[in-house]
């Protein structure tokens, strides 16, 4: 049995979490999303952005064998990012990720959890609780296709 640790993202862990998005959205958002919207997906991202949100102190990671394979992170209010490896998807990382940033979200919260959830992770949330609110596409300002997100809320 593999153990999976969890831990609080550090200063370096910004490209390893770069990776963990970058190969998620490859890998579990094909079904639902155009190669286009995939292949824009990531354009202003760097490992920088995600050390910038590391340095905020509400990223949590999944290790397993030392290697980075999921992460969540949060602001009051919303989980605001549940990035999976392909690979760790079906084994209950996820929920215990989910409910990590469920918690870090409710510091300082007192109303409903909101997440923006991708259409291909809506009944992932939906399974925990969350309801659709609206249909509403992301744009990451960089031109290429938007992409489709539900709104939900816990």
């Amino acid at each position: 049995m593999t153990v999976i640790n969890l831990r609080p993202a550090r200063a370096g862990d910004g490209q390893a979490v770069f990776d963990v998005t970058r190969a998620s959205v490859r890998e579990l958002a094909r079904s639902h999303y155009s190669e286009s919207q995939i292949a824009g997906w990531m354009d202003e991202r760097t490992a920088q952005t995600y050390e910038r949100l590391i340095a905020a102190g509400s990223m949590v990671v999944a290790e397993q064998d030392g290697r980075i394979v999921g992460f969540v992170d949060a602001e009051p209010g919303e989980v605001t990012r549940l990035f999976l490896l392909a690979a760790a998807a079906g084994l209950g990382l996820g929920s215990k990720l989910l409910e990590i940033g469920i918690a870090k979200a409710r510091q300082g919260h007192d109303g409903p959890i909101r997440v923006e959830a991708t259409l291909n992770a809506e009944g992932f949330y939906a399974r925990h609780g969350f309801r659709p609110i609206e249909h509403g596409f992301f744009s990451h300002g960089v031109g290429g296709d938007p992409i489709g997100i539900i709104l939900m809320e816990l």
